[in-house]
């Protein structure tokens, strides 16, 4: 997306507003244009060999809204920010607190101390992650008077800490217009969190999977009224009913070659398709070709959708779970339109309060859950809190959507997505009231989800993290944030990479700069995650991992770290550390990317 210099500059200015009338952003944001953008490819050539250019150009074009710079509504804006869209309004009307240190890694202590706008406090950070994209902020006042005439310019719309009554207004507003405007709601309550989806009544995708065209090798296909299509033996077709194919080097039915035949599923192994009575009898050889074509999505508003809701189960061990929390969540939602407040931290009269709450509204759903009083319980307890990584996984997904949304690639949520750290607190036993209790500092809102106790564990962990590149940075920021190696006698963060940073690390790797390139990555990641956290003791290398470094990470060193954490971009150099986890008896956590994978 290379643009004229002036242009650029443009995209890089801070704009600060204090109300709708005078928001930069809802001023000079255009419609979706349809002149094509040049794409930057040393900045995007990873993203835009995954989504096409066609997608890359509707990115480069697209306006998004975001309420709410809390942990989660700053993971948003950094992803929408580093994928490339034209343009990002960021909204809020709170004022920093020493809680949002242990949530939004944007934040400092200065700008607790001069209580600061989140969302103007943010905004330079955002700003400089890309300097193709238009970041702009707003504190106006948001509730039930406020024109919402201003949305009209955005493509999709977030909405993060909002009342579920506005949530309510402003999704009947998205969903009426033509088109619709898309509209996303996520929220991190403690150890909780949803996610929903309302892309219109008829959302059109170009390409469901992003996936390769199936190539199917056949092995006979019959004269027949349908005419069944058997594939080469172990090798089933990987097809559904209704999709459409079309044949090549086909000897003998030659008819079928460069036809479009729709198929139906008769076994894993073969499939119908038109008749083929009047065709030359089959011989040998041919190739089905799937073909793609665009799929229709019909999404339901938000009033209608809390009624019966339809979801993503994540965990399919609890298959129950998310209509359970899904009620839960609304009792929550109410709980606070009653209160003005969430439940309080340990307090067991607002947790009674919530669990009757919620048994109420179990009535009122059209799919009845079996109500579950722990998942009542713990969600009054830790609602004031915000688990940080639990945040970055819901701020991930939700970017994802919105970048389906103003693309119209890759099958969308339908509609509900419930992710939780249920699993954390049930290993704590039944600590103290007061192991949960604020104590003024940045860890707070975790200390709310997961206790004292736990907390000090984290700060007393030594961690050995192996590749500074897009996951070892979104590591680094976690660890800051949940204050890991930060203890005064103990715990430290190791972490190593041999590589310099290049202008496509960019892209996805947060905590690079483009004045960073040809710098090493692993020292800079350590500087920019002490920024996060200036408590956080951290080593930096530049060694590779593997036989001639074992002088550097013996035996005695493994032996000293409490996890070993991989973040690399090979199969050799993970298998390596994974044999001296296991010859040390550490334990290790490793991730990798491929893709959308």
């Amino acid at each position: 997306m290379k643009r004229s210099e002036p242009l650029a500059a443009l995209h890089r200015e801070e704009a600060s507003c204090s109300s709708w009338g005078d928001c930069s952003a809802s001023k000079k944001i255009p419609t979706m244009s349809t002149e094509s953008v040049e794409i930057d490819d040393g900045l995007y050539s990873r993203q835009r060999y995954v989504l096409g250019d066609t997608a890359m150009q509707k990115m480069a074009k697209s306006h998004v809204f975001l309420s709410g710079m809390g942990g989660l509504g700053v993971e948003i804006a950094k992803n929408l920010v580093l994928a490339g869209i034209k343009a990002l309004t960021i909204h809020d009307t709170k004022k920093c607190q020493a809680w949002d240190l242990g949530t939004n890694f944007f934040l400092c202590e200065d700008d607790v101390t001069n209580e600061r706008n989140r969302a103007e406090a943010v905004l330079h950070h955002i700003a400089e992650l890309n300097p193709y994209v238009h970041v702009s902020s707003s504190s106006a006042p948001f509730d039930e008077t406020t024109d919402l005439s201003f949305l009209e310019k955005y493509q999709c719309i977030v909405l993060t800490e909002m009342k579920l009554t506005l949530q309510k207004k402003i999704n009947d507003f998205c969903h009426s217009r033509c088109p619709s405007i898309k509209f996303i709601s996520a929220d991190v309550h403690g150890i909780w969190s949803r996610l929903f989806c309302d892309f219109g009544d008829e959302f059109e995708v170009s390409d469901t999977t992003g996936e390769e065209p199936k190539e199917i090798f056949i092995s006979n296909i019959t004269q027949a009224n349908p005419g069944i299509v058997t594939c080469l033996e172990n090798h089933p077709h990987k097809l559904e009913t209704g999709q459409f194919i079309t044949f090549r080097e086909i000897n003998g039915m030659t008819g079928l070659n460069g036809s479009v035949q729709q198929i139906t599923v008769v076994s894993p192994f073969s499939f119908s398709i038109g008749d083929t009575i009047g065709l030359d009898p089959y011989l040998h050889g041919g190739i089905a070709v799937q073909i793609k074509t665009p799929k229709t999505f019909c999404f339901e508003s938000l009033e209608k959708q809390i009624k019966h809701p339809r979801y993503l189960i994540a965990d399919f061990s609890k298959p129950e779970a998310p209509l359970q929390i899904h009620a839960a969540m609304l009792a929550l939602d109410q709980f606070q339109e009653n209160y003005n407040r969430k439940p309080n931290i340990r307090c067991q009269q607002d947790s009674d309060e919530l669990l009757k709450l919620t048994i109420a509204i179990c009535e009122t759903l059209e799919e009845k859950p079996e109500m579950n009083p722990d998942i009542v319980r713990w969600l009054s307890w830790t609602a004031q809190g915000c688990l940080s990584p639990l945040a970055a996984a819901v701020g991930g997904v939700a970017s994802q959507e919105v970048l389906k949304a103003v693309t119209g690639k890759f099958s969308p949520l339908c509609q509900w997505l419930y992710l939780e750290a249920a699993d954390t607190v049930e290993s704590l036993g039944s600590p103290g009231h007061e192991e949960f209790l604020p104590r003024g500092d940045r860890y707070d809102a975790l200390r709310a989800c997961i206790g004292d106790a736990l907390c000090q564990k984290l700060h007393n962990l030594n961690v050995f993290l192996v590749g500074c590149g897009a996951i070892g940075c979104e590591m680094l920021k976690n660890f800051a944030l949940l204050g890991v190696g930060t203890g005064r006698e103990k715990g430290m963060v190791t972490v190593t990479d041999p590589d310099l940073i290049e202008k496509s690390n960019l892209n996805r790797q947060f905590l690079f700069r483009p004045h960073h390139i040809q710098k090493p990555k692993s020292y800079t990641a350590a500087e920019a995650t002490l920024k996060i956290n200036p408590q956080l003791k951290i080593d930096a290398h530049l060694n590779k991992v593997c036989p001639a470094t074992e002088s550097i990470y013996s035996d005695e060193f493994y032996t000293k770290q409490d996890i070993i954490i991989t973040a690399l971009d090979n199969v050799e150099a993970r298998r390596y550390v994974d044999s001296r986890c296991l010859a040390n008896l550490r334990p290790l956590l490793d991730s990798g990317t491929m893709g959308t994978k």
